[in-house]
């Protein structure tokens, strides 16, 4: 007669191990594939970037692109000198960084050392509110309304110029360097602020000469992220900039950055093949290097000024 053997302690716990052992491979391979997947997508960007502009450069020559003073692709007489696009970018970056840096950094320490709870957690929201609102609603909002107020007060202003674009970028981007800032000022230990208040420092004292000189690898972060964002900018500069490419230092003229004209030529107008159609990888290949020197300078300020407490 055949008994039935009742499993020990010992196999039972032998069995959970191997169940936990299998679940942890498991998880660490999903893990590991989702980690891979952004490593293919930027090296297939990268390489869709690098295999198109060859077509582009090897029928003009790199020193033109960066060196001609006209752009001008989709003309019978063609020019490929990359300057008015950098130009425009550059104007409305600037701009842009001149209106969100200093205001979202004064919101930020508002937030962090001034606010009382209540408070922050009315304009906390209030002021995330302007990161979720769609970039095509700011293009919009420049052109019908800022641009009008900027030629009642500076007549000389066209109907597309890069002022009204800053300005919208830079409202646009208010909350991300107010959101980074206040985490990094968060991350100063309260022992510091006590401090300076034993020494006698004022409120004011305190939080602009310990809380944010301790927090100024994350503030610099911050900045840098902020511009980055504003450089890669697509809808705001298409709708409210123009769409002329102009080298000039007036914020009130026309002008066209590489993110616009590579919206542009992506409308399907130029057949597939043509210098014009190559020129559009060219310059999201500079765009690329631009952005990504950005995030290196990012990683480097964090790195070599961030505090340890």
């Amino acid at each position: 007669m055949l008994t039935q053997v009742k499993p020990t302690k010992n196999s039972s716990s032998h069995t959970r191990i191997k169940r936990m052992n299998l679940s942890n491979a498991v998880a660490k391979n999903i893990f590991l594939f989702c980690a891979m997947i952004s490593i293919f997508t930027t090296a297939g960007i990268i390489f869709s970037l690098l295999s198109n502009s060859t077509g582009f450069f090897a029928k003009v020559s790199i020193k033109e692109f960066f060196t001609h003073t006209e752009w001008s692709p989709l003309f019978n007489n063609p020019h490929f000198g990359v300057l008015p696009l950098l130009m425009g970018t550059i104007i409305v970056t600037a701009g842009a960084a001149v209106i969100a840096i200093p205001i979202g950094l004064c919101s930020a320490i508002y937030l962090s050392e001034y606010a009382k709870p209540k408070v922050r957690k009315i304009l906390k929201p209030f002021l995330e509110i302007l990161a979720g609102i769609p970039s095509i609603i700011y293009g919009f909002f420049a052109l019908t309304y800022i641009t009008p107020l900027l030629q009642k007060i500076l007549p000389n202003t066209s109907m597309y110029n890069a002022a009204s674009a800053s300005i919208a970028i830079g409202i646009m981007t208010i909350p991300l360097v107010s959101s980074l800032s206040e985490d990094a000022l968060k991350a100063v230990p309260d022992s510091l602020r006590h401090g300076s208040y034993a020494l006698g420092a004022t409120k004011m004292e305190t939080s602009l000469r310990v809380v944010v000189r301790s927090a100024i690898s994350g503030i610099s972060a911050s900045f840098v992220l902020a511009v980055s964002r504003a450089i890669g900018e697509t809808m705001i500069v298409t709708i409210a900039a123009g769409s002329k490419p102009t080298l000039t230092l007036n914020p009130l003229e026309s002008v066209q950055t590489m993110t616009a004209f590579m919206v542009q030529v992506s409308m399907g107008d130029n057949p597939h093949g043509t210098v014009s159609y190559y020129s559009l990888y060219a310059v999201g290949l500079f765009l690329f290097v631009l952005t990504f020197a950005l995030n290196l300078l990012s990683h480097y300020i964090v790195k070599k000024y961030r505090e340890e407490y």
